[in-house]
């Protein structure tokens, strides 16, 4: 009798461990990838960079003198090295809300003095200033983005154009006897950071126009959005003409003050609101556009502050000096430190910011730069620490989108079921569809965003089903709080694969990001 038993136990695990295999692969998705439609070109722009002189994104960071990790100028060489992974395209500096404090002419010549950061409560040395900036770029072969101190005249923004980019003139010579006779040539400039009202604009107008007399070639932007504000009409009347670009900063889990790490499926919940934003910015442009302030199709979006995750500063920002012996003032700037912990960084991160890439570049004819906030340390991608560096999960998202989709988006209809949380709800997949010039070489990239189920997907191209083999690269975890840190670096990687599609039917890890080569007839 017992042996029955025990034969029975057997069979009901057996079926049992079945029917939960099959309930975890039951999750259906279709994408249809029209090929009648023409695929349309993207700006890499929106895969760059921003860096603020806020905790250890600078100093400590990408600059680091005295360093054996650093080169003779003062560059972490494995920090560059790790960058170039990215192919940075645009990196934007030196705010961020320390621009409202900061005088670029402190950080040129050769007797540079320490500074008060007001903002953040902090001595600024000023030993990395324009002059460094411009260098970082060159290493990384980025553009260069110099954004202005809001608060500052028109004519100190005007002196440090000329000073960057002139061949004649008082800051010209200023530059040539500080050691660099060549021109800068930063082509990017934006009026300040964050900041509203009639009196911010009047001088997005006067700078705008200052600068496009000096270089009509010049990019110029300036705050246009930040947070659940909206742009005010004004702007686009006044200063619209001078305007490349308007400036987008968003973070869907404001840690300012106080610092929460919502769970997978809460962040998950976050992940159409990109998309939600970018609309909604485009369609403030094109109402200017019909009201005849601008040009349709003159002012591009710059999304130059993005991420999941605001950074962490309690106590700040403040517009009077602090004591810095203040034991108050010590635990508040200690406190930021909690932006470092490696293990906020997951899944979550990786697949929030695949996301985020795909909202821009489903809206490429209005998202033309895109910058994360910040690109090391704090919340950025890259963990930079005095031993080494970290690639965070969002590291790889980004690294596999530089450097495996093709250079087109193509349009894709996308049908899956919802993945829940209490009253909230989204897609349960995510697809963005690439191709080469010639229309024959694909990179789709394909996020199931469930946190324990396997995702079957059904990808069509055309009217063809996709049948065969394909090489791939998958981005996951054990788990959806997967991290890496200083002792565990590679717990989430990207993974070469082979991905297998039958009558157009594969299934999708949970919790991961794939992105799948396929060459059509």
């Amino acid at each position: 009798m017992k042996r029955i038993i025990s034969i029975l136990i057997v069979i009901f695990i057996t079926l049992l461990t079945f029917y939960i295999g099959e309930r975890k692969t039951s999750i259906k998705a279709s994408i249809t990838i029209n090929t009648d439609v023409e695929a349309k070109p993207y700006n890499p722009m929106i895969f760059g960079g921003f860096l603020e002189h806020f905790g250890k994104q600078i100093y400590g960071g990408v600059f680091d003198p005295g360093s054996p990790l650093s080169d003779d100028k003062g560059f972490r060489t494995d920090v560059i090295e790790a960058l170039n992974e990215l192919k940075v395209p645009v990196i934007r500096w030196p705010g961020g809300c320390f621009v409202d404090g900061y005088h670029w002419i402190n950080g040129v010549g050769d007797n540079r003095k320490p500074t008060d950061d007001v903002r953040w409560g902090v001595i600024e040395p000023n030993t990395f200033g324009t002059h460094e900036f411009v260098e970082l770029c060159k290493l990384l072969d980025a553009e260069p983005y110099i954004c202005h101190n809001g608060l500052a005249e028109v004519k100190e923004m005007i002196d440090w154009v000329e000073y960057s980019n002139a061949t004649e003139g008082k800051f010209a010579e200023m530059r040539k006897e500080n050691g660099y006779p060549n021109p800068l040539d930063v082509k990017i400039w934006s009026v300040g950071n964050e900041r509203s009202g009639i009196e911010y604009i009047n001088k997005v107008r006067d700078a705008g126009l200052g600068m496009k007399k000096m270089d009509s070639s010049l990019l110029v932007t300036c705050s246009g959005i930040h947070g659940n504000s909206r742009i005010d009409p004004y702007l686009f009347e006044a200063g619209g003409e001078y305007l490349d670009y308007i400036s987008a900063h968003q973070y869907w889990i404001e840690n300012w003050q106080t610092h929460s790490t919502p769970d997978y499926l809460s962040c998950m919940m976050l992940s159409e609101k990109p998309e939600l934003y970018i609309k909604s910015v485009i369609n403030q442009i094109k109402t200017a556009e019909k009201e005849g302030h601008i040009n349709k199709g003159q002012i591009k979006i710059a999304f130059d502050e993005w991420n999941l995750r605001s950074w962490h500063h309690p106590g700040f920002q403040r517009f009077e000096k602090v004591d810095y012996n203040d034991p108050e003032i010590i635990k508040l700037i200690k406190a930021r430190d909690i932006s470092l912990k490696p293990s906020i960084y997951n899944l979550s991160d990786a697949l929030f910011s695949a996301s985020f890439l795909n909202s821009c570049l489903r809206n490429s004819e209005y998202v033309t730069m895109a910058n994360i906030a910040p690109l090391v340390n704090q919340t950025g991608p890259l963990y930079v620490h005095p031993e080494g560096i970290v690639k965070r999960t969002h590291f790889h998202t980004i690294e596999m989108y530089v450097n495996e989709l093709e250079e087109y988006v193509s349009n894709a209809e996308i049908k899956g079921s919802k993945l829940t949380n209490g009253k909230d709800s989204v897609s349960v997949i995510d697809v963005i569809a690439t191709v080469d010039k010639s229309g024959k070489n694909w990179a789709i990239s394909l996020i199931n965003r469930h946190p324990n189920n396997k995702l079957e997907c059904k990808v069509k191209i055309g009217d063809k089903l996709l049948d065969g083999t394909y090489n791939a690269r998958i981005l996951t975890g054990e788990s959806t709080d997967s991290y890496n840190d200083i002792n565990h670096p590679n717990r989430v990687y990207p993974k070469e694969i082979e991905i297998k599609f039958k009558n157009g039917i594969t299934q999708l890890q949970p919790h991961s990001l794939t992105i799948v080569h396929i060459e059509s007839d």
